[in-house]
């Protein structure tokens, strides 16, 4: 995959696949019901019985032609049908009649479920708003049955563009989604909703897909790093600063500036409490360390600083703020996170020429004046906003990373649960951090920082494991990624 899609644009790839392609409406639903059919004998070979459970729009007619097939094999098919099915038009309609053909009997839609595993066929990408009865209720069935589940194309209940739950939705354990690939499948609930991701192109071409641009799908990529000269010296590979560590929070700007230098960043410096120097330089001597409460060599630090990373450690005390004050007006390429976006929301502050910022839900809620959950309902809208209100590039972390600029820049294809942990944002901060002070764009070093901070968790997982993954873990796959 290369991009993905909302459901007004799989609607247009659909349509430029009948109108340019010559594939008929009926054919490309035939298609994906059997994607759809296959993936279910091919994950439950031993299956003798399925419920199908159908709305009344094309999501309905991929169940029928899924009821058909099932039919013609010889299971034994219950097919509910949830809400009117005189409501079916077009392709669906005629899927319904393909099934009856075969001898597919529809039953009432709150019939007990006889199958050995549930097909989801209700909404699909259809859902708009919130859910209503009969499919609420249809959704509370599927999840309380304790039966396996495939959802075909998107789960009932998740928004296909957001990836936001308004009420409830199916709880997939397989998920076989059609042409393009859905956003919202790749972000916020909907990642857990959808279990495992099966995508079926369903011979859509690269010459209809490159017709509608989507939302980059972004991956790490080595060769989008800043190159190595052969008279390389550390003063061209950038000078970054680290500005955060109040009392007992020394380890997450020593964290975001290890980060950096594994990045491949020339000069790392943090600004941070005095008590804290010597911890810092016993774990990481190539690091320069600075007082913090030295406001005239502190300023001048800043200002032979070529990028900026305020907020890993900062707190919420006074000490904080005029340190996210002093880092702000030095006027460099900046990263805020952490306890630096809580003093962005809270007192404005000043804001650098060039600001990335890297909030996580809860962070980008006071940051737009709304809460976690409020983002959560619609995470790309909210990267869009918060990189507008501030003028900066914005990279919303979480389940599905978003990164914004003046359109949505991406989203990454990395990460894990594992990286669900203490300090990985610190980590990210000095990776984004230490690509800007290298040179990269913002927008490039947000992206590309972003992807190498998933990546890099990825790889740490395959050796560790996710449950004990710690942010440290990451330093050596990111070094191995770099190199």
């Amino acid at each position: 995959m290369t991009n993905l899609y909302t459901s007004a644009q799989c609607r247009e790839l659909d349509r430029l696949m009948i109108e340019q392609e010559g594939v008929a409406g009926f054919d490309l639903m035939r298609r994906a019901g059997q994607a759809a059919f296959d993936e279910l004998v091919h994950r439950w070979p031993g299956v003798r019985s399925v419920s199908i459970c159908c709305g009344k729009g094309n999501n309905a007619g991929d169940g029928y032609i899924i009821a058909g097939l099932a039919q013609e094999i010889g299971l034994d098919v219950q097919l509910l049908q949830v809400g009117d099915a005189s409501q079916l038009r077009g392709d669906a309609a005629l899927a319904k009649a393909w099934a009856e053909e075969r001898d597919v009997i529809c039953d009432p839609g709150d019939a007990s479920f006889t199958g050995e595993v549930i097909v989801d066929a209700l909404l699909g990408t259809g859902l708009n708003g919130p859910l209503r009865e009969p499919f609420q209720s249809a959704v509370e069935r599927i999840n309380a049955c304790a039966l396996p589940v495939l959802a075909v194309d998107v789960p009932s209940g998740v928004n296909a563009d957001t990836g936001a739950v308004a009420d409830a939705a199916v709880r997939a354990d397989v998920t076989v989604s059609f042409i393009g690939a859905k956003l919202g499948l790749h972000t916020g609930p909907g990642l857990a909703a959808r279990g495992e991701l099966v995508q079926a192109g369903l011979g859509v071409t690269d010459a209809v897909l490159a017709q509608v641009p989507g939302c980059p799908w972004l991956q790490f990529d080595a060769a989008q790093l800043p190159a190595l000269a052969i008279d390389q010296h550390k003063h061209r590979m950038g000078h970054l600063v680290v500005v955060g560590g109040d009392a007992g929070m020394g380890g997450a700007p020593l964290m975001a500036a290890e980060a950096a230098l594994r990045a491949g960043t020339g000069l790392v410096s943090l600004l941070t409490r005095p008590e804290h120097h010597a911890a810092i330089l016993a774990r990481r001597p190539e690091l320069m360390v600075r007082d913090a409460e030295d406001a005239e060599g502190a300023a001048a630090l800043l200002e032979r600083a070529s990028a900026v990373v305020a907020g890993p450690g900062l707190g919420r005390a006074p000490w904080g703020e005029r340190l996210s004050r002093l880092a702000l007006a030095a006027g460099k390429p900046t990263v805020i996170d952490a306890d630096g976006l809580r003093w962005l929301a809270e007192r404005g502050l000043g804001a650098a020429d060039t600001l990335i910022i890297t909030p996580h839900p809860g962070e980008a809620g006071a940051l737009l004046g709304t809460s976690a959950a409020g983002i959560e309902a619609d995470r790309p809208a909210a990267a869009l906003e918060l990189a507008r209100r501030f003028n900066a590039v914005a990279v919303l972390k979480g389940p599905g990373t978003l990164c914004a600029a003046d359109e949505l820049l991406g989203l990454c294809a990395h990460g894990n649960p594992g990286m669900a942990t203490a300090g990985t944002g610190d980590v990210l901060a000095g990776l984004i951090g230490g690509l800007l002070a290298q040179g990269l764009a913002p927008s490039r070093a947000a992206a590309v920082g972003a992807c190498l901070h998933g990546w890099a968790g990825d790889r740490a997982a395959m050796r560790r494991g996710q449950r004990g993954l710690i942010a440290t873990d990451l330093f050596e796959a990111i070094a191995e990624a770099v190199s």
